[in-house]
């Protein structure tokens, strides 16, 4: 990376592909205005001697500093272009008794829906703990996460800006005092992305169609209820972030649309991983993973009669929805039609 971004690619190349560089340039002082058609070496080098030591210009460390601060940066942005995830596979751990779990390894792919199921407190928070952080036999479980049937590569699990997952908890409290427009539009610039507005406009009308009360660009984050928080990155995760594996803790407390949601993240290409106490939302899974005692007993494929029964479930759950509208629009509810 060094010789190609001191000599391999002009300046003007250079801040096309990292626009953030401008800001090394005018905190070091270096006036490349007129420049940009020159590599970054060849610029430093254009100095006399006497430039050099007037302005104290140290050229080695001035070239060794771009490296480090446009790597420092691409880490910190998360815009750097990785091979493409394809499945995540979870071998088999321990249960809190120490017993080993009834599987041996579980494989998902992209666009591929897991639900998580299982008592209260019997460990499915720990199982989406360990797939966020890449476990490697080092978690309580001792279960070891594979990334494309690989160990993944430590940045995913010691960065301070993972990349490799996107989590949405149950409680999204924002605090930062920013626009919906402003906090969609920091994250589309850290992204880089091209049409922003273009971007930021989907993801407000996907959010919108998820939440039960529509919210505005110019709505601040911080009186967001809990569901319009949730539709909000729901729609974010699904239409900007790279993070490639998602994992939700509980969608069904979140007061959104949840099958909408749900496909808007199976159609970006997500592999969606859901801990969940609903029957609808565990059926609409194609497999399902069992947890008793901290460990995973069994994984099961969702059936067809079980997805007669989702069918059913569906009707059900339209009802309780339609109720629900009439309620919040001060409506009475005078019969159920089943």
């Amino acid at each position: 990376m060094m010789n190609n971004i001191l000599s391999g690619i002009t300046i003007k190349e250079l801040k096309g592909k990292y626009p953030f560089v401008t800001d090394y340039f005018d905190d070091n002082k270096l006036d490349i205005h007129g420049y940009e058609d020159m590599t970054f070496e060849k610029y430093l080098n254009h100095f006399t001697e006497e430039e050099v030591e007037e302005w104290a210009i140290d050229i080695e460390r001035l070239a060794k500093n771009l490296v480090e601060y446009i790597d420092q940066m691409i880490e910190f942005l998360g815009i750097k272009e990785d091979k493409r995830i394809e499945s995540l596979t979870i071998l088999a751990g321990r249960d809190k008794s120490g017993i080993r779990e009834g599987f041996e390894k579980i494989t998902i792919n992209r666009s591929e829906i897991i639900s998580i199921v299982g008592p209260t407190g019997s460990g499915k928070s720990r199982l989406l703990a360990d797939i966020e952080w890449a476990a490697h036999g080092d978690t309580p479980t001792e279960r070891t996460i594979l990334i494309n049937g690989e160990i993944p590569d430590k940045k995913w699990r010691f960065s301070s800006n993972n990349r490799l997952v996107a989590q949405l908890s149950q409680n999204m409290n924002f605090v930062m005092d920013l626009t919906v427009y402003e906090f969609l539009e920091l994250h589309a610039q850290s992204r880089m992305v091209e049409k922003q507005k273009e971007i930021i406009k989907k993801i407000i009308e996907s959010a919108n169609e998820l939440a039960g009360e529509k919210f505005k660009l110019d709505t601040p984050i911080t009186s967001l209820s809990g569901g319009q928080s949730r539709a909000l990155m729901i729609a974010d995760t699904a239409i900007l972030s790279s993070s490639p594996i998602v994992l939700i803790d509980e969608i069904e407390n979140a007061g959104i649309d949840r099958k909408k949601a749900l496909n808007l993240l199976i159609n970006s290409n997500k592999i969606v991983l859901m801990a969940t106490h609903d029957p609808t939302l565990a059926l609409i899974a194609d497999r399902r993973i069992v947890i008793k005692n901290g460990g995973i007993v069994k994984v099961m494929e969702t059936s067809k009669e079980e997805k007669e029964v989702l069918v059913e479930l569906e009707k059900v759950d339209r009802i309780i929805q339609n109720m629900r509208n009439d309620l919040r629009e001060g409506l009475t509810i005078d019969s159920l039609l089943i």
